[in-house]
């Protein structure tokens, strides 16, 4: 059986930004709040941390500086997916280099590639970076979906660990578990579906959420693998609303504009994307003041 990474919640974190680039110290509060309200782990530099925007350079300091913040606290876990198969090598080896515990590998945007060459690019990657791979599936942003039958192969390597699917679709997820579920770990990349993912046999979430509320939602979990289903279904549509705010616009443009108003960061996002929409944000405060988020 292969080694989990982490079982629960685990935050994918905003990166704070300046104009003149990543704010460390403020970057440095996060990660010790989200460990002291008890986050199971934390994802540097992916989707939600822009890493298709910082710089190489940034990339690697926020990994570097994550790892060496959290000091073995809660597992790190390294964005170090790209459509460039050696980059994302370099990025891979890097992170094991500076003692991440695993790295969140996106499929190839853009190149669309097939089955085949997905499977070609995850077995290279795990191979030449030796760290633990936790898959990423998110059609919807790359344009190529891995399919379950190719999860279940992929699942054979050894350092293959998990799968964050953010396909939306529960077929494909239970389709999964069906095929490699004693092989692979699933996480939900979804916030409005951590329940339902760990009903079929999921190890947790890799949450946006969590960014704002990271003991509620490591505590959902919680409550469900104590066995009070009720008590943590009741959560998620108690959160429900306040999830559907933070994806009223394309992520991480609503959990940026909540990190500043919780006084974490500056609104400040890279483009091509833009800050928040007034009219939205304004629905987003209400939802987070309603959902007990200290503004």
């Amino acid at each position: 059986m292969k080694n989990t990474i982490f079982t629960g919640a685990a935050t994918a974190i905003i990166t704070p930004m300046t104009e003149g680039g990543v704010d460390y110290e403020n970057f440095g509060r996060m990660i010790d709040w989200q460990i002291a309200e008890g986050i199971d782990a934390i994802v540097v530099a992916g989707t939600t941390g822009e890493g298709s925007t910082l710089t190489d350079d940034e990339h690697r300091e926020t990994i570097r500086f994550a790892v060496e913040r959290a000091a073995k606290r809660v597992p790190i876990i390294a964005g170090t997916g790209s459509n460039d198969t050696d980059y994302a090598v370099d990025l891979t080896k890097y992170a094991k280099e500076v003692g991440a515990d695993a790295a969140l590998v996106v499929t190839p945007y853009y190149n669309k590639a097939t089955q085949k060459g997905l499977i070609k690019m995850y077995e290279t990657i795990a191979e030449a970076g030796q760290l633990p791979i936790i898959l990423y599936n998110v059609p919807s942003r790359t344009g190529v979906a891995l399919e379950p039958k190719t999860v279940a192969a992929l699942a054979d390597n050894p350092l293959i660990v998990g799968l964050k699917e953010a396909n939306g679709d529960i077929s494909k997820a239970v389709e999964v578990m069906a095929l490699a579920g004693d092989k692979i770990d699933l996480y939900s990349g979804n916030d409005d579906q951590i329940v339902p993912f760990l009903s079929i046999g999921g190890k947790g979430v890799i949450s946006v959420l969590s960014n704002v509320l990271p003991a509620e939602t490591s505590r959902m979990c919680k409550l469900f693998f104590e066995g009070n289903v009720k008590a943590a279904a009741a959560e998620q549509f108690r959160l429900l609303a306040l999830t559907k705010a933070l994806f009223s616009e394309v992520n991480p443009i609503p959990v940026k504009a909540a990190m500043h108003a919780m006084g974490y960061c500056e609104d400040i996002i890279r483009m091509p994307l833009t800050n928040m929409e007034d009219d939205h944000k304004e629905v987003l405060i209400a939802e987070m003041k309603k959902a007990g988020v200290k503004i």
